[in-house]
């Protein structure tokens, strides 16, 4: 497609979430400018991250990208070398709008398929290597049943990016998607369950898995307070591969509040007569 078919295929889209440059000077727009550094700095945390644990590319690789959106992670594994990604998102004009980015980046068709879904009705039957779990994990009531995706397709590592409640243990936080047409938002329940670190180590081991809480290398904040606070965090897990050589976010101290949500014997609690 030429130029100005481009620009209006993107300015048909009421929103795009992510910002993508093509050839032409063309780009699609955001609504903040700072979300451009946003992702650009997630990409240093655990994009980066990923390559690094797979040796410097993500060649004869197979990537899941779940809630893929407009494909921005998706286009990062196969610029990275991927073999194949499966994107997976539950709205029809995010599928849309990956697929109209993979046209016009060029990536050959064979590489990729982009398909409308809600994840947890989904027969996942190919397999894959990695999966990628990029803001979606808050959005969900289901946090076991996502892990048995992860399973399920033989993953072989899987990168969560998720606010995180500031809880100290292995908790879910009942928070709420209030507007489920919004489309950075739930696609089913209005309730979700926003995971602490702890949740996260706890379920990963459960189904195999190691687990890093990445260490914050961003240079810039600007449009990541939420990162800046770590009520948002990313994880690396892995069965067989090597985290070793990845830096560990240390938590934050527990507050005295908290000390005492968590004693028992400070909140009055008796064990039960057995």
């Amino acid at each position: 497609m030429d130029t100005q078919q481009l620009t209006e295929r993107i300015a048909a889209f009421p929103r795009w979430h992510y910002q993508f440059e093509f050839e032409g000077g063309v780009s699609t727009p955001i609504a903040k400018p700072a979300e451009a550094n946003r992702h650009e700095q997630r990409k240093r945390y655990f994009f980066d991250a990923l390559v690094k644990i797979h040796g410097g590319s993500l060649a004869g690789k197979r990537v899941l990208d779940l809630g893929c959106n407009a494909g921005f992670w998706s286009l990062q594994a196969i610029q990275a070398g991927a073999d194949f990604v499966l994107g997976v998102d539950g709205r029809e004009m995010h599928v849309e709008q990956a697929n109209l980015v993979f046209e016009a980046k060029g990536v050959e068709p064979s590489r990729y398929r982009f398909e409308e879904a809600n994840i947890f009705a989904h027969d996942f039957s190919e397999q894959f290597d990695i999966v990628l779990c990029l803001g979606l994990m808050y959005h969900i009531s289901k946090p076991v049943e996502l892990f048995e995706i992860f399973d399920g397709v033989g993953a072989e590592a899987v990168v969560i990016d998720t606010s995180v409640s500031f809880a100290p243990a292995a908790f879910f936080e009942v928070s709420r998607d209030r507007d489920l047409e919004d489309p950075r938002n739930a696609v089913d329940y209005e309730i979700v369950l926003v995971p602490t670190r702890g949740a996260i180590v706890e379920l990963g081991a459960q189904f195999g898995f190691k687990t890093v809480c990445l260490a914050h290398n961003m240079t810039d904040y600007t449009g990541m307070n939420d990162y800046r606070i770590q009520r948002r965090l990313a994880f690396i897990l892995a069965k067989s591969i090597s985290l070793e050589a990845l830096a560990r976010e240390q938590p934050p101290p527990v507050t005295q509040w908290w000390r005492a949500l968590l004693n028992p014997a400070r909140r009055g609690w008796q064990r039960a007569p057995s």
